[in-house]
């Protein structure tokens, strides 16, 4: 209800005009508008006939109606303020609309096209990106102008360069030698380095089908055009596994190139560890905090817990499909011969000062993740509000 002040001021989005002051209107009143598809003309209405259909669309409109029998041009339902003791009818009314030029598959459509206020956020989006890149751009161009150099002549002169040389050197110079020293848990970092590439371009390809609009609003999480089903005719029961799932899946070979490029440069010699951990550690770990937490659902009888036959679909994905590819992309990796590092690097370790404590490594990932993280949560923000 709403409430309109002694001033004559309505409250809580109040829609009733010339109101009395100091009084409560309450929307006791809701009428329900029913649009179904018969199913003629789809091969679905067999099933029905002419006793039924699906519904396409569903709209309510909210009223005050002082009437126990819903009778439209009652009174609204008021009380003032002081009133202590009131007794309020609450009624609903229902009507049927048969309409079959929406079909089912586009029955959400006119929910999408009832947003377009979330569409006007486009404009900011690109603006935001194309300065993001300018500004990218010109620091690279900065960088480069005055690194090139530099790198040039580290890698002309990498057996010729003198202690006095040295002596001159300052800053970031001074470690030219020591950043492509492979690190202390090389085979960890292009295992994970791996894997998250291959989120990563699952990430954007589901985006770009999301962003062209082959979302569908009816399975949350699903795209229309990357779903298959798999039926298990034992229990009719149909699982469908949406694109992303599909994507990462498929992409296991982008995750075993990648990882075994990365530990070829690191100059590791454990090549069947890099490949079974990159097969097996982040997907087993997913899954096993998505079979604990549906262990749970289990225990507590939700509906929403997955069925026993998912999993082992899942599994079948993860062993029959994922891990191959990604022994196909390692054994690619692998045989590439392995990138070479611009600069020579020391075989002597340079020592490294006592850092302050803002340099340290987890002061420096909390003040330096937080400006992109709060960049980047905006704009996702306004992507994921514009799509969805």
């Amino acid at each position: 209800g709403c409430y309109v002040t002694k001033r004559g001021q309505s409250r809580e989005a109040c829609n009733i005009h010339d109101g009395k002051n100091d009084t409560f209107y309450i929307f006791n009143h809701l009428d329900f508008e029913i649009t179904y598809h018969s199913g003629e003309g789809e091969s679905w209405g067999e099933a029905f006939g002419e006793d039924g259909g699906r519904i396409v669309a569903a709209k309510v409109q909210v009223s005050s109606l002082n009437s126990a029998t819903c009778t439209h041009g009652a009174g609204p339902v008021m009380f003032h303020s002081t009133v202590k003791d009131i007794e309020i009818p609450f009624t609903y009314s229902v009507k049927f609309k048969k309409n079959n030029d929406i079909r089912w598959v586009s029955r959400w459509d006119y929910i999408l096209k009832s947003l377009p206020q979330t569409r006007i956020q486009w404009f900011s989006i690109f603006n935001s990106l194309v300065i993001v890149l300018l500004l990218s751009g010109m620091v690279a161009m900065v960088l480069l102008r005055t690194l090139c150099r530099d790198i040039a002549r580290y890698h002309e002169h990498m057996y010729t360069i003198n202690e006095d040389d040295m002596q001159e050197e300052f800053g970031w110079k001074l470690v030219h030698g020591d950043v492509f020293r492979p690190p202390r848990y090389g085979l960890l970092l292009s295992v994970l380095i791996g894997n998250g590439i291959q989120i990563a371009i699952m990430s954007l390809i589901t985006l770009i089908f999301a962003c062209l609009g082959f979302l569908s609003p009816a399975r949350r999480g699903a795209l229309m055009t990357c779903n298959y089903s798999i039926v298990f005719s034992c229990r009719k029961t149909y699982l469908i596994y949406s694109g992303a799932i599909i994507c990462y899946v498929l992409l296991g070979t982008a995750a075993g190139y990648t990882s075994a490029r990365l530990y070829k440069l690191f100059g590791g010699e454990d090549r069947k560890k890099n490949v079974m951990m990159t097969a097996l550690a982040c997907p087993g770990v997913i899954f096993g905090i998505f079979f604990i937490l549906n262990i749970i659902l289990w225990a507590n009888g939700s509906s929403a817990a997955i069925p026993f036959t998912t999993f082992i679909a899942l599994l079948a994905l993860w062993f029959c499909v994922s891990t191959p590819l990604v022994f196909l992309g390692a054994f690619h990796g692998f045989r590439s011969p392995a990138p070479r590092h611009p600069v020579r690097v020391n075989h002597i370790p340079r020592q490294i000062p006592e850092q302050t404590m803002y340099t340290k490594p987890i002061p420096g990932v909390l003040m330096g993740g937080v400006l992109p993280f709060g960049c980047i949560f905006i704009q996702l923000f306004f992507i994921l509000n514009s799509i969805w």
